[in-house]
This record gives structure tokens, sequence and C-alpha cells, in this order.
């Protein structure tokens, strides 16, 4: 089963906060004039498609959204004449989110601050063969660089908005395993130099199958040094392939099970 073999860890997406920061910044306003009423709409946009990839990936964002949600309410709806004398009763819970959202902003500056420094070491002082670290790399550490995944997200939730998703089917579901989807996917980005990330897409109704073409991409992208570019805000997003020569597509290890649907195909 797609969803639950490849569970979509929360640090992938960073959590709630990463979010509304991604929306802030889309927006291009100050953090202290947090637009409520706008980004609560496009907030509820994206747990959408984070409750169709993965349903407990959604929770923690639906109690951000209800925080957002509470926020407009107070904003938008008449109050007695006597709550107007204590306005600050009616941001405080805006208060806590924007402080929350600036603590946030702050760390996560500093630590791309300290990922480019290292970066930057590393290629000034690279390291001898027999200074590296004998434990493997930790790929849920990966982060996708050129293009945000909130991006990602929200290109899948435009291509979804034109597609009759067909989520509940005794007959109809397709159990492709993530690393085959990945492996058809690097194939064709080979090939074709470039392509279109909503061409992946092209004919797909099944919900399975397109939570397994989405996280397959993020996949290339985390794990295999793929990339993803947006020549335009909020346009097409483009897949390419690692900048470094690669000796052909992708081969990912498969379980047993996986290999037992691959033939079954």
């Amino acid at each position: 089963m797609v969803v639950t073999e490849y569970r979509v860890h929360l640090d992938l997406f960073t959590g709630p906060l990463d979010l509304l920061l991604y929306l802030v910044r889309r927006q291009e306003v100050n953090i202290l004039d947090l637009p409520v009423a706008g980004i609560t709409q496009q907030y509820r946009q994206y747990i959408e498609v984070l409750t169709l990839i993965d349903v407990d990936l959604a929770a923690d964002f639906l109690v951000m959204a209800s925080s957002l949600a509470e926020i407009k309410s107070r904003m938008v709806l008449p109050r007695p004449e006597e709550e107007i004398e204590e306005p600050e009763l009616e941001t405080d819970t805006q208060s806590e989110l924007v402080q929350q959202l600036l603590e946030y902003k702050k760390f996560k500056e500093a630590s791309f601050a300290l990922e480019e420094h290292a970066s930057a070491w590393q290629e000034r002082y690279p390291r001898l063969s027999n200074e590296r670290p004998k434990v493997s790399k930790d790929h849920s550490q990966d982060r996708i660089k050129e293009v945000e995944l909130w991006d990602l997200v929200s290109a899948l939730s435009r291509i979804l908005e034109t597609k009759e998703v067909v989520t509940h089917s005794k007959i109809n579901y397709d159990e492709t395993p993530i690393a085959v989807w990945a492996e058809r996917i690097s194939e064709r980005v080979l090939k074709e130099g470039r392509c279109e990330f909503s061409s992946f897409f092209a004919g797909e109704k099944l919900r399975s199958r397109i939570v397994g073409i989405f996280l397959a991409t993020l996949e290339l992208i985390r794990h295999h040094h793929y990339r993803a570019e947006q020549p335009e805000s909020f346009q097409e997003i483009w897949i390419l392939p690692p900048l470094e020569s690669t000796s052909g597509p992708v081969r990912i290890e498969r379980s047993e099970q996986d290999e037992d649907l691959v033939d079954e195909d």
C-alpha cells in the first residue's frame, strides 16, 4: 500500500509554522501585519493536499488552522460595546501566534546560515578520506533547495483542482511501490532533460497513484540530487536531472513485497 509503506514524516514538512511562514513570505507582508483572512483560506487549501497524502500528517496543521479561524472570526464578527474598551483581549491569540512565528523565523534563518557556513567550509577545507564519518548519511535530514517543499505542495493543489480524484474504491486501487514510481520518473527526466511536474500526473485519478507519484518526486529531489525549478512564481515547476553526471536512472532497493507487486503489475 503506497501510503502506509512510505510514511510521510512530519520533519519533511517541518510543521505548521513553516507553512504559515511560507504563506506570509509569499504575500510579501510583514509578519507583524499578519493577513489572517487571506492566509486562513490558503492554509486550508494546503491542508486538503496534506490530508490526501496522509490523514495523520494533517492533524497538527488542523490545530493551527483552528487558531487562524478563531482569530479571523474575532476580526469579522460584531462585538458587544463593553468588549470594544478592551481590544487587547481580542488580539491575545494573534499576538501569541505572531510571536511564535517570529521565533520560528529566527531559528530557521540561523539554521540556514549554519548550513551555508558548513558547506562553504567543507568546499574550502575538504576532508581526507580517513576523516570522513563512518556513519551513513541520514536522508531524513535532506531538504529541497531550489524550490521549496510548499511550492511543490501548491503545484499539486493546482493539479488536483483540475481532477476528479477517486479516493475510495475497492476495485480500482494501485499498489505500485514508491521505488517503482521514482525509477520511472528518473528514466523519463534523464531521457527528456527536464519534465513538467504536472505532466507526471497526466491522466491520473486514483488517489493512491497521485500520492505515489508525488512522494516519488520528493524522493528524487531530496535523496538523489534531482532538481526542481520554478522560473515564475505560482507557475509550472520543472524537474531536472542531477548536475553531476549519473550512470543511469535511479535504482532503489525494494522489499520482497514490492517485488511481488511489480511482478503482478
